[in-house]
């Protein structure tokens, strides 16, 4: 499992599939959005290279476009960050190596290898 995303979590918890299918589907969508922010560029800096008024108008509404994309983005990621932290700490509330606080979270302690 070296190499992989959950190599380091997969020899103390097992992730949820359920997880894996989340994370999966949100990296996708983000990847579909950032192939589509690669043409709104290309098309944008055609656009400005062509000095065309009309295309300069078109611009605005294009950047616009590629503004709410870039924010999308940032909403999956952060959307994707909180399901794994909370994952992580549901599978850690169960595990010797934790130990919950009075606040509800894990206070989470380093095991050395012998």
């Amino acid at each position: 499992m070296e190499g992989d995303i959950f190599g380091e979590i997969g020899n103390t918890t097992q992730v949820d599939s359920r997880l894996l299918q989340v994370f999966q589907k949100s990296l996708l969508q983000a990847q579909d959005i950032l192939n589509q922010n690669r043409l709104l560029i290309n098309e944008i800096n055609q656009n400005h290279e062509s000095k065309m008024p009309d295309n300069l108008n078109i611009n605005v509404g294009l950047i616009r476009e590629l503004n709410s994309n870039i924010r999308r983005v940032v909403d999956l990621y952060a959307d994707l960050s909180s399901s794994f932290t909370k994952s992580r700490e549901a599978s850690s509330e169960g595990d010797s190596s934790g130990t919950l606080k009075s606040d509800g979270k894990v206070n989470q302690k380093r095991i050395r290898s012998g």
